[in-house]
């Protein structure tokens, strides 16, 4: 599978998930040149360029009405991750937590037969699990889900 590591999330991403996503392309935002793009764009233009899944940390998307409608539209399956703690250690702990979480979410994504919305949790609030997958046509993520 491609994968797009959007904007908001740090570049050195990158190099740690294409060792532990052996088999898939890993791309940033930064790569395909789409710095400063509108999300809105963003996941019509990943899904014509032929990726896959897109990883961001903008949680709001799914209270947006637009967003939320270019997320559905795109197909893309869409992971996203919070970062709780600001600063150094908050960053490790988010990267840590998409890091780990990451293959067990592609082996999940490779047998799902549509979309998916993923969202993985983070280090520091000692989940059961490291990800929690939705299927949108069964339970839509918000009233914009359309």
């Amino acid at each position: 599978m491609r994968i797009v590591i959007d904007e908001d999330t740090a570049v050195q991403l990158v190099e740690p998930l294409r060792h532990v996503l052996i088999g898939h392309e890993v791309k940033h935002i930064y790569d395909l040149n789409w710095k400063g793009k509108k999300d809105r764009n963003v996941l019509p233009d990943a899904k014509n360029a032929g990726f896959h899944v897109l990883v961001t940390k903008d949680h709001a998307q799914l209270n947006d009405p637009r967003e939320c409608d270019a997320i559905k539209k795109s197909g893309l399956h869409h992971i996203r991750y919070e970062q709780r703690v600001e600063g150094a250690r908050g960053l490790a702990l988010a990267l840590g937590a998409i890091i780990a979480a990451m293959p067990m979410v592609m082996q999940e994504l490779e047998n799902a037969d549509s979309q998916r919305l993923v969202r993985i949790t983070s280090l520091d609030q000692r989940p059961k699990s490291r990800f929690e997958v939705t299927d949108p046509q069964r339970n839509p993520p918000s009233p914009y889900w359309r």
